[in-house]
């Protein structure tokens, strides 16, 4: 069986063939990867852009490695469908399995080679996370917050939405032109059901990074006491700033209160340089910050390996993921596996994550009263941080059991192609 994955990153391999920095997103994607490359009778090729100009082939350990010219954005690019067509001549894939709508270079794939068999996997829908994408932020807050840089780059809040509308186009694409979608919560399945009725749906959880299954769990006793860990917030969707709301409500009674950020620092203005740089939601929370008084309260960690994104979600007191929207977020799901406690906004797929009070706390976008309250009980009641780090790591052990996923992709492409 021959199985063709088309995906928005490129894996580290062909990055270290290409001599360029391997990215750091994406990383869930090369267990799994690795598990279908190993299996006996099943032959992988990977197929991703790069910003060179000719097509490259790299064939790594057992992987063959397709880059194609042109990075990936929204913009169509016809110059693909000739390379999708060479690629599919060469390779013979029995299944084509997308992952992601976001980008159009797997659509090329799509008209340029109609009769294949593809599958898409649902990862977010950027169609429907449109709607959500200001977060509950105000007309006024939108304007305020446009800086120098989203006036030279036309990358204003306002357009940033617009590309979420224009992904979705594609988006729709994809799924109207599929026989087969993967999916994994309540949320993806009405959504894609909504696009294409006639599609043929199949469960499969997602399999996480290597080092949270391996690594020693949260423990009461050596966490940070009262810090707060946030997996990313470099956009209004990931609700940074309601979790700001919650923490000033809560600051007179926890002054040592800290929320650390993993990634690059959005409201940096050291240098000029950065003051050019900074953008949108950076300049709001900026703003937020100082309109709260919680300068002494956040940390922005800089962009973490892997390992080190172990680290602090095990020294962090909770985790919480306060996201507008979301299908089933991998960060989630990498705190229960460690057994930190979370709380998480009760929106889109969530829910089929966390069971209230059993698996985790579930309050509403809007309401960062809830949210405080939530983050009060974690900190001053260990009985419940327990339960909730217990029952959360045999909940996430279950649902990305490794095995169990590998098992499941393998019969969804073995009936794909039956």
């Amino acid at each position: 069986m021959k199985i063709l994955w088309i995906t928005n990153t490129i894996f580290p391999e062909p990055s270290k063939a290409l001599g360029i920095a391997a990215p750091v997103v994406g990383g869930w994607m090369y267990g799994l990867a690795n598990q279908i490359a190993t299996t006996e009778n099943i032959q992988l090729a990977v197929a991703a852009t790069y910003t060179g100009s000719e097509l490259k082939i790299f064939d790594i350990d057992g992987v063959t490695y397709y880059l194609l010219p042109g990075h990936a954005t929204t913009h169509y690019l016809k110059s693909h469908e000739p390379l999708w067509q060479q690629i599919c001549n060469e390779f013979q894939p029995n299944v084509i399995h997308i992952h992601g709508t976001e980008y159009a270079h797997g659509l090329a794939c799509m008209r340029a080679c109609p009769l294949l068999n593809y599958v898409v996997s649902i990862q977010g829908l950027v169609s429907v996370i449109a709607r959500h994408y200001y977060a509950g932020l105000s007309f006024s807050d939108l304007l305020k917050s446009i800086t120098f840089r989203d006036i030279i780059r036309f990358d204003t809040l306002f357009q940033a939405k617009k590309k979420f509308v224009n992904h979705g186009v594609f988006e729709k694409e994809y799924i109207q032109k599929t026989m087969h979608v993967i999916g994994r919560t309540n949320w993806d399945y009405a959504h894609t059901k909504t696009i294409n009725k006639a599609v043929n749906y199949h469960f499969c959880n997602e399999t996480l990074r290597d080092s949270f299954y391996n690594s020693q769990k949260w423990s009461i006793t050596n966490k940070t006491e009262l810090t707060i860990f946030l997996s990313q917030a470099s956009y209004p969707i990931k609700g940074l700033h309601q979790v700001l709301k919650a923490v000033a409500i809560l600051k007179n009674d926890f002054p040592n209160i800290k929320v650390k950020i993993a990634g690059g620092n959005i409201i940096n203005i050291a240098s000029l340089m950065d003051k050019i740089k900074l953008g949108g939601y950076g300049a709001y929370i900026k703003r937020l910050i100082k309109q709260l008084k919680l300068h002494e309260q956040v940390q922005f960690t800089g962009a973490l390996t892997e390992n080190q994104m172990v680290t602090e979600y095990l020294s962090a007191h909770l985790f919480i993921c306060p996201s507008s929207i979301e299908n089933s977020p991998n960060s989630l799901g990498e705190a229960q596996l460690l057994g930190v406690p979370s709380i998480a906004s009760y929106v889109g797929g969530i829910p089929d994550m966390i069971t209230h009070n059993v698996t985790g706390l579930l309050y509403r976008f809007e309401e960062v009263e809830m949210l405080a309250e939530h983050i009060r009980n974690l900190f001053t009641n260990t009985t419940l941080a327990l339960c909730l780090s217990k029952n959360g790591i045999h909940a996430a052990q279950k649902r990305h059991h490794q095995i169990n996923s590998l098992q499941q992709m393998i019969n969804i492409y073995n009936s794909i192609i039956q």
